[in-house]
C-alpha cells in the first residue's frame, strides 16, 4: 500500500536551460519522454527555468532546443519521490545559420500559470500583419469600432511593450500598434489577473507585447518581406540585427509598411416621439479612404559589467503618417422615406505621429537569492492632426459650410522604478518595488468656419486648448511559496494619484481648471493545487483600476460629419474592480476556467442628442456591471500531422447604470477561437484559423451583432532552411464587419462598418549571419548533466 500511494504522487522537473557562458536562455523548447513518448513540454523563462509539472515517478528523457545553438538531450533521468532539478547548457552551433536546420518549434498558443502566450512566428497567417491584425486573431482579444480593446469579453486592457506601459488608448494606441510589424514581435502575453508588480491598471488584464531581442551569439539577422492585396496594395517589411560578443549585445529593428484601405459606414438613425412613434429619419452612407505610411526603429545594447551587474540601454521611435480622403451623404428623410433634405460632405485630413522614447537600467546580483533592478523610462509623443471638412445642402435652403481644424498635440511621460527580489529557500520568493511616473500634455484644438466660400473665422465655440499633468506614485509587495502540490502567491500594491488639469479660455469659453487625488490598495493573489498527474486546480483573485484616458477628460470637440460629434468629459472618475477566478487543468488537454468580475463607476460610450439632432459621442461612469464567465480551452493533436487548438468563451454581462434615465441592460454572449496547424509533407505546413463572435454588448447603449473571420495559409523552408515562403488569406468570406443597433434618448440609430479585411499576402523572410563559438567552460555540474548530441 505505501509503495502504491507514493507511485501516484507527482512531482515536478525544475530544468534551467543557459549557454556556454551561463547566461540564462529564455524561450528555449524543452521536451519530456517516456518510452520515446512526450509526456510534457515547457518554455524557459526570463531566468532560463522550465517547469515540467504532474511527473510521476519513473525513467525518462529530457530534450533541449533553442535556435542557433545544438540541441542537447539527457538520457535515464531518475525521478524518485522529490523534486528533481537539473541543467541543461546549450552549445551555440558552429556553422552559419543558413546551414543550421535543427530549429525549436512553439505552439501558436500556450498556457503558463495566469496567462496565455500567443508565439506570431508560428502561425503563416501572420506573415505581413501588424501586431493590431495579430491580436485581433489572439484568442479572447476584440478591437471595436471605437478603437477600445478588450480581453475575454470584458473591454479596459493595459497594454505593455516589453513590460512597460504605453500611457495611449483609443485611436492613438491603435495607431501606434498598427505601425508595428508581427515579425518584430516575439510573443504576446495575455494575462487575465495580473500579480502585485504589474501597474494596477486595466480592469480586464494585460497584453504584454514582447518583441524581439538578441539571444545568439555572433552576428545575426532577419530580413522579411511581404506584398499584400485588399482593395487596394500594401507592403510590410522588417529588418531584425543582432550581435553579440563577450560583455556586449546589440539588437536593432527597423519596420517599415504601406497600406492603402478603404472602410464603408452606413447609419441609418430614426427619431421618435413621446410616443414612441417615428418623426424624422437620418440616413449616412460614408466612404473612408485611407493611405497609410509607418516607420518604425529600435535599438538596444546590454553591456554586462561583471557576472553580478549589467546595464541595460534602448532607443525606439517611429514616424507615422495617415491621410484620409472621405464622402459622406446625410439625407434627411420623413417617416415614410421621402428624401427632404441631402447634405453631401467631403473632408480630408493629415495625420502625422511622432514617437521618440528611452530606457536605461541596471540589474545587480546582489548574491545567489538577491537581485536589485533599476529602470528609468522618458517618452515624447508628437500628434498633430489636420482636417478641412466641407459641407453641401441641397434644395432652395441650400448652403455650403467649410471647417478646418489644426489639432496638435504633445504628450511627455517619464517614470522610473525600482524592484527587489529574494529567493526564500529553494521554493520561496520574495519581490518588492516602487514606482513613479509623470505624464504631462499640451492639445491645442483650432477650428475655423467659412460660410457659403466666403472668409473664414475662428469657431472659438470649438477651438480648445487643455493642459494636463498627471503624477502616479506606486509601491508594491508579494510572496510566492512553493510545496510539493501546493503554490501559494500573495501580494498587495498601493497607488496615489494626483492630477490637474486646465482648459484655456478664449473670447466664448470660458477659462476652468480642475484637479483630483485619489489612492487605492490592489490585492491580488492565486493558489494552485497539483491533485495529481493530470488535474490541476487553480484561484485567483485580483482587484484593478481603470483610469480615464487624459484626453477623454478634456471638454473639446471632434467633427466627425456634419451631424456626429465627439466630446470629452471633465468629470470622467476611474473605475474599479474585482475579479475572482476558478480554473481546472486536465493534463495539457483541456484547461476549463469560471470567473466573476464586478465593476463599481463602469465606463461606458455614452450617445447623446444635442438639440440640433446631432449625435455626440462622449464617455463618463453610467453604475456598475456583473461579468460572469464560463470558458474552455482544448489543446490536442488528433493526428500525427495536425495540431489543434480551440477556445470557446461565454459570457454573462448584467450592466445597471443612469444616462438619461435608469438604465439595466443584460445579455449572453459567446466567443470561439480555433487555430489548426497541418504538416502536409516534410517541408509544407498550413494552417486553418478562425474567430466568431455573436452577439455582444461592451457599451450600456450599443448591441453588436455576430461577427468573424476565416484565415488559412501556407509555409515552406527554402535555400536550405535559412530562408521561409509563406502565403496567407485572411478574412476569407469577408465577414470580419461590425453591425450593430446605438440607442439614445428619442432616438436609435443601426450602423455597419465594413473594413479592407479581406487580404492575400505573400512574404519571404530570409535569417542570416553567422555565430561564434564561445570558449568552453568546464564544471563537475556540466559533466554530469549534459549530454551531447
Amino acid at each position: 500500500m505505501g509503495t502504491s500511494a507514493a507511485w501516484a504522487q507527482t512531482y515536478q522537473l525544475i530544468i534551467k536551460v543557459s549557454d556556454e557562458k551561463q547566461l540564462p536562455i529564455e524561450g528555449g523548447v524543452v521536451e519530456l519522454f517516456a518510452k520515446d513518448n512526450k509526456t510534457g513540454n515547457a518554455i524557459s523563462k526570463k531566468n532560463g527555468e522550465a517547469v515540467i509539472a504532474n511527473v510521476k515517478p519513473g525513467v525518462y528523457e529530457l530534450a533541449a532546443s533553442f535556435t542557433g545553438y545544438e540541441p542537447q538531450r539527457l538520457k535515464n533521468i531518475t525521478l524518485t519521490n522529490a523534486d528533481l532539478y537539473l541543467e541543461i547548457k546549450l552549445k551555440v552551433a558552429v556553422n552559419e545559420l543558413a546551414q543550421v536546420t535543427v530549429q525549436a518549434t512553439k505552439p501558436f498558443i500556450q498556457r503558463e500559470q495566469g496567462k496565455l502566450i500567443v508565439n506570431p512566428d508560428a502561425s503563416p497567417t501572420n506573415n505581413g500583419t501588424t501586431v493590431v491584425e495579430l491580436l485581433e486573431k489572439s484568442p479572447g482579444v476584440m478591437i471595436d469600432r471605437n478603437n477600445g480593446i478588450s480581453l475575454r469579453n470584458k473591454s479596459g486592457v493595459l497594454v505593455l511593450i516589453d513590460d512597460k506601459p504605453t500611457y495611449l488608448q483609443g485611436a492613438d494606441l491603435i495607431t501606434m500598434l498598427s505601425s508595428m510589424n508581427t515579425s518584430q514581435v516575439e510573443k504576446i502575453e495575455l494575462i487575465t489577473n495580473p500579480s502585485a508588480k504589474y501597474d494596477a491598471a486595466g480592469n480586464s488584464g494585460i497584453i504584454n507585447i514582447k518583441t524581439k531581442k538578441v539571444k545568439q551569439i555572433g552576428f545575426n539577422g532577419n530580413l522579411t518581406m511581404a506584398a499584400a492585396m485588399g482593395v487596394h496594395p500594401r507592403t510590410n517589411n522588417s529588418l531584425l540585427l543582432n550581435y553579440r560578443k563577450n560583455k556586449w549585445s546589440h539588437y536593432f529593428s527597423y519596420g517599415i509598411n504601406y497600406a492603402k484601405t478603404k472602410m464603408t459606414i452606413y447609419a441609418l438613425r430614426t427619431y421618435f416621439n413621446a410616443a414612441r412613434s417615428p418623426i424624422a429619419i437620418l440616413e449616412q452612407p460614408t466612404v473612408f479612404n485611407n493611405t497609410n505610411l509607418n516607420n518604425t526603429l529600435k535599438y538596444g545594447t546590454e553591456f554586462a559589467a561583471t557576472d553580478k551587474l549589467s546595464f541595460v540601454f534602448s532607443v525606439s521611435g517611429s514616424l507615422i503618417n495617415r491621410k484620409a480622403r472621405n464622402t459622406a451623404t446625410a439625407d434627411w428623410l420623413s417617416p415614410s422615406g421621402t428624401i427632404d433634405s441631402s447634405i453631401f460632405t467631403s473632408s480630408k485630413s493629415e495625420n502625422r505621429f511622432t514617437t521618440g522614447t528611452m530606457s536605461i537600467g541596471s540589474r545587480h546580483k546582489l548574491s545567489k537569492t538577491q537581485q536589485l533592478t533599476i529602470d528609468a523610462d522618458a517618452a515624447r509623443y508628437d500628434l498633430n492632426n489636420e482636417q478641412y471638412f466641407q459641407s453641401d445642402r441641397t434644395g432652395s435652403q441650400g448652403y455650403t459650410i467649410g471647417t478646418l481644424g489644426n489639432i496638435p498635440s504633445l504628450i511627455k511621460i517619464f517614470s522610473v522604478n525600482s524592484n527587489y527580489t529574494q529567493e526564500m529557500g529553494r521554493n520561496g520568493k520574495l519581490e518588492a518595488g516602487i514606482k513613479t511616473s509623470k505624464i504631462d500634455t499640451d492639445n491645442d484644438a483650432g477650428y475655423a468656419v467659412s460660410m457659403n466660400n466666403g472668409v473664414w473665422k475662428p469657431d472659438y465655440g470649438k477651438s480648445n486648448h487643455f493642459i494636463y499633468g498627471e503624477k502616479i506614485h506606486a509601491a508594491f509587495g508579494m510572496y510566492e511559496q512553493k510545496f510539493k502540490k501546493l503554490t501559494v502567491q500573495a501580494g498587495l500594491r498601493y497607488e496615489y494619484t494626483h492630477y490637474d488639469a486646465h482648459q484655456l479660455g478664449n473670447v466664448v469659453v470660458k477659462d476652468s481648471s480642475f484637479s483630483r487625488n485619489y489612492d487605492g490598495f490592489f490585492p491580488s493573489g492565486f493558489v494552485t493545487w497539483e491533485a495529481d498527474s493530470a488535474h490541476t486546480f487553480s484561484v485567483s483573485v485580483g482587484r484593478r483600476i481603470d483610469r480615464p484616458n487624459f484626453q477623454r477628460l478634456n471638454p473639446f470637440v471632434n467633427i466627425i460629419n456634419k451631424y456626429t460629434l465627439e466630446r470629452g468629459n471633465p468629470f470622467f472618475r476611474p473605475q474599479f474592480t474585482w475579479n475572482f477566478e476558478l480554473s481546472h487543468q486536465y493534463k495539457q488537454l483541456l484547461h476549463t476556467t469560471i470567473s466573476y468580475s464586478l465593476i463599481r463607476d463602469y465606463f461606458s460610450q455614452l450617445f447623446l442628442t444635442d438639440p440640433d439632432g446631432s449625435l455626440v459621442y462622449t464617455q463618463g461612469n453610467v453604475g456598475r456591471m456583473h461579468n460572469y464567465t464560463f470558458s474552455m480551452m482544448l489543446t490536442t493533436k488528433p493526428a500525427k500531422w495536425w495540431s489543434l487548438n480551440t477556445e470557446a468563451i461565454y459570457t454573462y454581462k448584467k450592466l445597471i447604470g443612469y444616462v438619461w434615465n435608469n438604465y439595466r441592460s443584460d445579455i449572453s454572449q459567446l466567443t470561439f477561437n480555433m487555430n489548426n496547424q497541418f504538416r502536409i509533407s516534410k517541408k509544407i505546413s498550413a494552417e486553418l484559423s478562425g474567430t466568431y463572435t455573436g452577439r455582444s454588448r461592451n457599451d450600456l447603449q450599443e448591441l453588436l451583432y455576430p461577427f468573424g473571420q476565416l484565415n488559412a495559409g501556407f509555409s515552406m523552408p527554402v535555400m536550405k532552411n535559412s530562408g521561409t515562403l509563406r502565403l496567407s488569406f485572411r478574412d476569407i468570406f469577408k465577414t470580419f464587419w461590425m453591425e450593430g443597433l446605438t440607442d439614445f434618448k428619442d432616438a436609435e440609430e443601426y450602423f455597419i462598418v465594413r473594413r479592407d479585411s479581406r487580404v492575400i499576402t505573400a512574404s519571404f523572410s530570409y535569417r542570416f549571419g553567422k555565430t561564434t563559438k564561445a570558449a568552453k567552460q568546464k564544471s563537475a555540474t556540466e559533466e554530469m548533466r549534459r549530454v551531447e548530441l
